[in-house]
């Protein structure tokens, strides 16, 4: 618990004459299912009969229903948006499950929320890429990696560290290195970036957007500076290369002055407060809940809020930069 692996310190030999079975063939399914099939394992697909589907046939996979790839499969990989896991999971996964098997989730919120309780007699670990798919397949080809996290929930083998690891490898996590935690803490960490940094980022963005342009400065320029750019997006590479402060030598002394004298006068101890208070939430329970009645009620306070963040006047500065620039399809990710 608590320490880096690579490529050097996991073997493969837990994969060998097993049949893995990637259960969903969205954005992070089909990167770990083309992965694992270039590291030499035995991979078949489970999917409804979407474009995804279309998309593991063309890519050369078996491709079945998802409860009748489950009952085939020695390792399940559970590539699912958390939002329909339970659905699926009590439909098309439960009922199929056999004794020895092992369920590998790439994020822990299922499990840890209880939205699935998987049986006594099957292994349940997490091996979750740090990345998006895209990301995963694109280094793996350029014989690079990107970090991850592995943990057991139940471990009935004696094996289920191993297994975890071993996917780890030949998805190509360890190449970056991989982090041993628990499920607790990958969700917790998750959960806490979207409900706290991201927020502030997001809000900051658009505050500062909106003060310039209040103050004359043409919506264009702004959004060039802030977003459009992609100096934003240098900036967080740095900080991911070289640290969160050693980055600032790439800027200039102003803007490393500007930047540290004025983050002092931030409200930094109430921002720190709401940020308590979002992991609170999170651990009790409170937002899993909260989420669950969302879901249930169709989304509507999910539809209200992004119908209002996309009325936000950045938007049509956007739509006119990007037609121009074409920027959206130079950037453009499936989300799924």
């Amino acid at each position: 618990m608590g320490k880096f692996l690579f490529d050097k310190d996991v073997r493969l030999t837990p994969l060998r004459n097993k049949t893995i079975g990637v259960l969903g063939y969205g954005n992070q399914g089909r990167a770990q299912a083309l992965n694992l099939r270039d590291s030499g394992c035995d991979v078949i697909i489970g999917n409804r009969r979407d474009r995804y589907r279309k998309t593991a046939v063309e890519d050369g996979f078996d491709v079945s229903p998802i409860s009748e790839v489950v009952p085939r499969a020695d390792i399940l990989i559970i590539a699912i948006p958390d939002e329909i896991q339970q659905q699926v999971y009590e439909k098309h996964i439960r009922d199929h499950l056999l004794p020895g098997q092992v369920m590998d989730f790439a994020s822990s919120y299922g499990i840890r929320f209880e939205c699935i309780v998987p049986p006594d007699d099957i292994d349940v670990v997490m091996m979750s890429p740090r990345a998006m798919g895209v990301t995963v397949r694109e280094a793996y080809e350029a014989d690079k990696g990107v970090p991850g996290f592995v943990a057991v929930w139940q471990d009935v083998s004696g094996k289920a560290r191993q297994v975890a690891l071993a996917l780890a490898k030949a998805v190509g996590c360890t190449r970056a290195g991989v982090f041993e935690c628990r499920f607790e803490d990958e969700s917790d960490i998750n959960l806490l970036g979207e409900q706290g940094l991201w927020p502030l980022f997001t809000q900051a963005l658009l505050l500062t957007y909106e003060v310039a342009v209040e103050a004359g400065i043409p919506p264009e320029v702004a959004l060039i500076e802030y977003c459009a750019s992609g100096e934003a997006s240098e900036i967080f590479r740095q900080m991911a290369l070289d640290g969160i402060v050693r980055q600032a030598r790439f800027h200039s002394p102003t803007s490393r002055y500007g930047t540290l004298t004025r983050a002092e006068k931030l409200p930094n101890k109430a921002m720190k407060d709401r940020l308590q208070k979002a992991m609170n939430g999170i651990r009790n329970g409170r937002f899993a809940k909260e989420w669950a009645n969302e879901q249930a009620e169709g989304y509507p306070n999910l539809t209200k809020l992004m119908k209002q963040a996309e009325n936000h006047p950045i938007t049509k500065t956007e739509r006119k930069v990007h037609a121009i620039t074409k920027c959206p399809k130079n950037y453009s990710v499936d989300p799924s």
